[in-house]
Parts: C-alpha cells; sequence; structure tokens
C-alpha cells in the first residue's frame, strides 16, 4: 500500500485537480480513494497491473459523487434563501438536512425509474393514485405498488 501510494498519490491528486478545479477537494478525494482501496481490499491482495486504472475508476466515482453533493447542496441552500436570518437553520442544522437529502437522493436514483416516477407524482405533484393510473395508463394496483416499493426504500433509509 505504501509503494502504491507513493508512486501514485501526486499522479491522481494532479488528475483530480485538473477534473474540479480545486486543490483542496482533490486533495480530499485522493485521500479518499486511498481509504477506499484500504478498505476493500483483503490483506495484501495484488491490485492488478494497472493500478492508475482501478485508482481512476473509484476516484470517478467519487468524483460524481462530489458533484452529485455540491447539487444537493446548492439546490437546498437556493431553498432557503428567502428564509429571515431569525427562520434560518443553524449551520448544524444544515449539515443534517443536507446529509438527509443525500440519502434520500440515493435512494430516490435506487429505484427503478417507474417507481420513481410514480412516486414523485404522488409526492411532488400530489396526484392520486387515480389521477397517476391515468396520466402513465398503469392500473390503481400497479400505481400502488409502486408506491409502497417506494415507501418501503424511504423507511429503509430513515
Amino acid at each position: 500500500m505504501h509503494a502504491l501510494y507513493s508512486d501514485h498519490h501526486g499522479w491522481l491528486q494532479g488528475w483530480l485537480q485538473r477534473k474540479l478545479g480545486n486543490a483542496f477537494d482533490a486533495a480530499d478525494l485522493a485521500h479518499d480513494t486511498f481509504v477506499r482501496i484500504m478498505a476493500g481490499r483483503r490483506a495484501q491482495q495484488p491490485l492488478g497491473d494497472e493500478p492508475r486504472a482501478l485508482l481512476t475508476h473509484i476516484a470517478k466515482g467519487l468524483v460524481v459523487d462530489h458533484w452529485r453533493r455540491q447539487d444537493v447542496e446548492r439546490a437546498y441552500l437556493q431553498a432557503i434563501a428567502h428564509l429571515p436570518e431569525p427562520e434560518a437553520p443553524s449551520p448544524e442544522a444544515r449539515l443534517l438536512i443536507i446529509e438527509a437529502l443525500l440519502r434520500i437522493d440515493a435512494m430516490l436514483g435506487s429505484l427503478p425509474a417507474r417507481t420513481r416516477e410514480v412516486f414523485l407524482l404522488a409526492q411532488l405533484d400530489g396526484l392520486t393514485l387515480q389521477e397517476i393510473a391515468s396520466a402513465t395508463g398503469m392500473p390503481v394496483i400497479t400505481v400502488r405498488r409502486h408506491i409502497h416499493r417506494a415507501l418501503v426504500a424511504c423507511m429503509a433509509v430513515a
């Protein structure tokens, strides 16, 4: 592991900095990449002939997660920007809310597309089962099953 880190950390951090345009985030994600490798490896398991390919693969996933987090955080901050100072959540509360939103985002992303669509029609648009059935061309019982599946996924996140 020491040799892998010594040989490739600088290269990986430079690659990440070019992707992100930010040395601080690049350093964090380079560190997280090596932590993922250490956490996922069995003792002394070889990494193969292309360690940079593995590092890049892991780092790309971390970059996507980083961008997703930034998008969620930006959207949340825009949503609360209009609140008067006394009503605005504390920095600690904001962090907890953003973490919860990220878990919800991940859960929604893990749902099948139709289930997600039906669930969002019910939750965001406030449509009834019958209205969703009419809009999607599904039987009401199928709409009910999709909503049930999504609600079970929501409870697993909580």
